[in-house]
């Protein structure tokens, strides 16, 4: 690998690494529910109004995250003239994922050489948690490039004792923008990673470097013309998002997203694949050489974070996301070094639990399109195939001692595996994607009305169909058709009943019937599009 880390070679192969992983199935995969959803059609509402201070859902202000993402949904959204495409609005969190993997390898080769920063990157931009979110119009992956723009010149503060005016620069930016995107999740890790060096090394002089006075005024910079504007007229936009969003999160499992104390850890062995084969002996072999100030430092970026998101109720996979860079320059730093510990009785032993993983993903490249499509697709045979491949060769290879070639087929699998998935498997699982059946019924029969729903209100359909579409019941979607008769309503069938008893024996037409799987709210649902039949 010496040659491909040397010069400008690492930054080429990482951009067309992730833009293998991140472009398959970008545009083919339709808007999911319910956050993307959400996110992407109230970036579209600023849009259409020109009002990029305020957030909205048709009529309801948004409250939960800041704006930043927004706006660069948004100038995506107006460079690329697709208002409509999903695509468009995915682009910030492609590259996202891509700074962040850049980043990882520049800022990595300080702490763990050139080698393994690449393979660190290469890891954290294949994690599965990392390849979804590049794949979905959310917070998460441009959260992921502040945090690694953080952390990586705090690293350099730490390992120096001292900053150059740019890395300080950087770093307060990163701050500022993070906040701007969600909040204090930068500022927390951050804060998180010198409390963890201040206590084990018993010193914190460096900090002094950071200028935090002229920082702090950056980050109000940034932050404070937003703030204002959006509190201006008493809303109190920052005190709804600490009442709806933060504090039931702290408190209690917050929309039914509660765990218990050790799901991270559980579910990472998923959502760090394929390095959570590595990541396991890294970790041991780090910790036994936390006296290097570079391990000391990427154990303190992660151990407290970890342990406080694991305290916390509410838990959703992607929220130890800004933890995952540490771990994957850990693991790339054990890879290039040979680690004795990587071809040990334990990591045999780990490998064969770690390949049920991608046995798992095997058989739901092979299940989902025969339970959620229209049977066997043709992208599951090489999705199904790598991913068994992935699941036998890299264990395989470290029982031989060989982890770079291990490391290395483990990436090379898991991008075709990704790639069959997105760019086939998952498009064609028709029956998951109600929205985008509705919508295209509703773009063959035709109408100039806003389009009435009732019983199925996913924030995708709204996004599908426009701003105008009415949420509403059965009784609510037939006085919409009595008032429009060229108008549309979508029914579920529960609302059915309700819906042809108001219309009072005007007689219906029924243009589409639709069946499919709610997998939001876990259920079967079935739909009819109905039009007033002409006197």
């Amino acid at each position: 690998m010496t040659w491909l880390s040397d010069g400008f070679r690492p930054y080429v192969a990482l951009v067309l690494f992730c833009l293998a992983l991140y472009l398959p199935g970008l545009a083919a995969v339709p808007p999911l529910d319910r956050d993307e959803a959400r996110f992407a059609q109230a970036t579209r509402q600023m849009v259409e109004t020109g009002d990029y201070v305020h957030i909205f859902f048709q009529d309801e202000a948004r409250t939960k995250k800041p704006v930043g993402i927004h706006w660069m949904q948004a100038a995506s959204v107006r460079m690329l003239d697709a208002e409509r495409a999903i695509w468009a609005y995915r682009l910030p969190s492609v590259l996202g994922v891509l700074a962040a993997a850049l980043l990882t390898f520049a800022y990595g080769t300080t702490l763990v050489g050139r080698q393994g920063a690449l393979l660190g990157a290469a890891f954290l931009a294949a994690a599965l948690v990392a390849v979804l979110e590049a794949h979905q119009a959310k917070t998460d992956a441009m959260l992921l490039a502040c945090v690694v723009a953080a952390q990586g010149t705090l690293a350099r503060f730490y390992l120096r004792g001292k900053a150059g005016a740019v890395d300080t620069l950087l770093f307060w930016l990163a701050q500022g923008v993070g906040i701007l995107i969600k909040g204090p999740i930068v500022p927390l890790v951050t804060v998180l990673t010198m409390a963890a060096l201040g206590i084990a090394d018993r010193r914190i002089g460096w900090a002094r470097s950071m200028r935090v006075l002229s920082g702090l005024v950056i980050v109000a910079a940034i932050v404070g013309p937003w703030a204002a504007a959006v509190s201006a007229g008493g809303n109190g936009f920052i005190g709804k998002a600490i009442e709806t969003d933060l504090l039931p999160k702290l408190i209690g499992g917050h929309e039914s997203h509660g765990a218990w104390p050790g799901y991270y850890l559980l579910l990472a062995t998923l959502t760090l694949w394929p390095a959570s084969l590595f990541v396991p002996a890294a970790f041991v072999r780090a910790w036994r050489g936390r006296a290097t100030p570079a391990l000391r430092f990427l154990l303190a970026w992660v151990i407290p974070a970890w342990v406080v998101f694991e305290l916390v109720p509410t838990k959703l996979p992607h929220y130890t996301l800004p933890l995952y860079p540490a771990l994957a320059l850990l693991a790339g730093w054990a890879v290039v070094n040979g680690d004795v510990l990587l071809k040990g009785r334990g990591t045999r032993y780990w490998g064969w639990a770690w390949g049920l993983v991608g046995a798992g993903l095997a058989g739901a490249a092979i299940a989902a399109p025969i339970l959620m499509g229209d049977g066997l697709s043709l992208w599951s045979a090489p999705a199904a195939l790598a991913a068994l491949a992935a699941a036998v060769a890299p264990p395989f290879l470290l029982r031989r001692g060989r982890a770079t070639d291990a490391a290395l087929a483990a990436l090379g699998l898991a991008l075709v595996t990704y790639g069959a998935i997105f760019a086939g498997v998952l498009p064609g699982l028709e029956r998951m994607w109600i929205s985008q059946g509705v919508a295209q019924a509703v773009e063959r029969a035709g109408t100039r009305w806003p389009v009435a729903t009732a019983g199925y209100r996913e924030p995708s359909l709204v996004f599908l169909l426009g701003t105008e579409t009415l949420l509403t019941d059965g009784p609510g979607a037939a006085r919409h058709l009595l008032a429009s008769p060229d108008a549309l309503a979508v029914v579920e069938s529960r609302e059915d009943e309700a819906f042809l008893a108001t219309l009072a024996g005007r007689p219906a037409e029924t243009l589409a019937t639709l069946h499919g799987f709610n997998y939001s709210r876990g259920r079967e649902q079935a739909l009819r599009l109905y039009r007033l039949a002409a006197p």
